[in-house]
């Protein structure tokens, strides 16, 4: 994944949208490391009134970057769920649903065996990665049916152009406003789901799918604990289209980065997960503490966690996993000793890593239905 991902950096600066205006951006590392530092500083708040009237401008930008003041209508139409693989106090299905009318969402949908009154939601995003596109990648298989053997419904999908997401490339100009709706609708989805708690639903994701993490808990409150993976970063604004593809950071000069738009999520329960080898490896000595400083304002300094893992690489390798599996059981009701082994070891052997063509929604059994829009231009005028 690192050096697929790594290989998306962009320069930031002014570019020409498809309307021909101007646009700012912050792409990739805009700020230096030093510049990342004391922007925090310059910005740091001392009460509460003034955080959230902050984060009011903040909503604001990303809402107007993405051009996306109010959502699109809901579809109506049901979702497609079919081949239903029960495995190991787990099950998965393959699963479709419109975001918009004929833009799908494709994914899969974890389930425990075991029958509960309430079951927590979890929505877990994935990052940047090729060959396997990172739903099917086995980071992501045992990440999303461990949550399930843990008592949680878990739905994965697709980023825009990848897997069965095909109907526009994933550099698309605007990947970043249709996988932020993508998003929400896969909140929509997850809480329709009979016996979903919605006071238990949580959303985490690495790399890209940290930056749709944090972007979703800033934007809907129905996220009640968010746990963004090796992203959270005060100087480098994600490297790919679909995170930076808009100015969702700047205007004029108003100027925001990632640590305080995932800062939004305060007072809620946040984890954040970091290593010592991408643009979070400053996390200990610089996000944190302002992410401490705001949970601080409502007097729940101990409802945000770092896990530093200094050694580590750019992933959401197995130790990742392992402090995310402990944040989710204590603050969405989870059963960890579900998943651990005599020896108080988590064991992944359980959650079991399928063949994409097992995964995949549509195939020659499942077509893709008509009426789905097809190609970027036509994705970005039905945008």
């Amino acid at each position: 994944m690192r050096t697929s991902f790594l290989s998306l950096f962009v320069a930031c600066g002014v570019i020409v949208n498809v309307s021909g205006q101007n646009v700012e951006l912050c792409q990739g590392a805009y700020f230096t490391e030093e510049q990342g530092k004391e922007f925090l500083k310059k910005h740091a708040v001392t009460t509460r009134l003034e955080w959230e009237t902050r984060g009011q401008k903040i909503r604001q930008q990303i809402r107007e970057g993405m051009d996306l003041k109010t959502l699109p209508a809901k579809p109506t139409s049901k979702p497609i769920i079919h081949s239903k693989r029960e495995m190991d106090g787990y099950s998965i299905e393959n699963v479709a649903f419109e975001s918009m009318p004929g833009i799908y969402v494709t994914g899969n949908l974890y389930k425990p065996l075991k029958k509960q009154k309430s079951y927590a939601g979890i929505l877990c995003p994935h990052g940047h990665g090729e060959n396997p596109h990172g739903r099917f990648r086995e980071q992501t298989q045992k990440r999303c049916a461990t949550l399930a053997r843990m008592g949680a419904i878990v739905f994965v999908w697709d980023m825009v152009g990848q897997g069965d997401s095909r109907q526009c490339e994933h550099k698309m100009a605007k990947a970043l406003k249709l996988q932020t709706i993508n998003s929400i609708r896969s909140l929509d989805f997850l809480l329709s789901i009979p016996g979903v708690d919605p006071e238990r639903v949580a959303v985490t994701g690495e790399s890209g799918g940290g930056t749709q993490t944090f972007l979703l808990a800033a934007l809907d409150n129905r996220v009640k604990v968010s746990v963004p993976v090796v992203m959270v970063s005060a100087h480098f604004f994600g490297g790919c289209v679909c995170e930076s593809g808009l100015p969702i950071h700047k205007k004029g000069d108003f100027q925001t980065n990632n640590v305080e738009i995932a800062a939004l999520a305060a007072p809620r329960p946040m984890i954040m997960i970091s290593d010592g080898d991408d643009w979070t490896k400053n996390t200990v000595s610089v996000e944190y503490p302002f992410m401490q400083s705001v949970y601080q304002l409502y007097g729940k300094k101990n409802l945000v966690e770092s896990v530093h893992l200094a050694n580590e690489k750019h992933d959401y390798g197995p130790s990742k996993r392992k402090a995310m599996y402990a944040f989710m059981a204590k603050y969405v009701g989870l059963d960890l000793k579900a998943v651990t082994d005599s020896q108080g070891n988590i064991d992944e052997t359980p959650s079991k890593v399928l063949e994409q063509k097992e995964l995949e929604v549509f195939n020659a059994s499942h077509p893709r239905p008509a009426n789905a829009v097809m190609g970027d231009e036509a994705v970005m005028t039905l945008l």
